[in-house]
């Protein structure tokens, strides 16, 4: 991440904006340091300021250098989605790279995330997939939490799933999202986070208040007993 120095905020945003060829608007920045001059003479603010391109470009070399260490070649495809980035690889030998039950895969996603949080100063959504193999595990997690589900639902007793990482828990909530008599919770720490699917009962209906007896009107007295 850059540094740029300017006398006021918006020069130094100005200057970075310039620099990365983008709107300022399109800029993410951290004030680190500023100066206050004697009536205004020699103030100067700098910032740490980058765009998504910046965080593009260092998945590309972070990959590049880590894959090169290991000595194994492969192809990445780096799309931005929805203010994150999905980054799809593609070895010779792709079932080492997703190892048993996705557990390689999960830790390359933990370092790689790690990284560009360090370097941005910034939680960003990063998704490392291999050969579109989320895609697949996601379909097999959708259909098994609606089979769950469906267990839960029938026998009001509470499941719970084998841990599993964040983009994999984020499925199950959103596929029971809407289900009625299904609540979904994350529970546990660190590697052993997991989903509970729980059975939640109907609310039972208010009872109506009793409906009031109407008043009954009082007796106009007779003629004769006003006489």
């Amino acid at each position: 991440m850059q540094n740029y120095t300017g006398k006021t905020l918006e020069e130094a945003l100005q200057a970075a904006a310039e620099d990365k060829n983008v709107a300022v608007e399109d800029l993410t920045y951290f004030v680190t340091e500023e100066k206050k001059g004697l009536l205004g003479l020699g103030s100067s603010v700098s910032v740490d300021a980058y765009c998504m391109d910046d965080v593009k470009e260092f998945l590309f070399d972070y990959l590049g250098n880590f894959f090169m260490g290991i000595d194994c070649d492969l192809e990445a495809a780096i799309e931005e989605k929805n203010g994150g980035f999905i980054v799809n690889l593609n070895a010779e030998n792709n079932a080492v790279l997703i190892g048993k039950m996705g557990k390689t895969l999960a830790a390359l996603n933990t370092v790689v995330r790690g990284a560009v949080n360090a370097e941005f100063k910034k939680r960003i959504d990063v998704l490392v997939d291999v050969n579109h193999y989320k895609d697949d595990r996601y379909r097999k997690l959708t259909s098994m939490a609606r089979r769950i589900a469906k267990q839960v639902q029938r026998s009001h007793v509470d499941a719970e799933l084998d841990p599993m990482p964040n983009d994999e828990r984020k499925v199950i909530h959103k596929a029971l999202n809407n289900w009625h008599n299904i609540h979904t919770e994350s529970e546990g720490e660190g590697f052993g986070r997991h989903v509970c699917i729980k059975y939640v009962a109907d609310a039972e209906p208010a009872e109506e208040p009793a409906p009031e007896e109407p008043e009954t009107p009082a007796e106009e007295p007779s003629a004769e007993e006003e006489a």
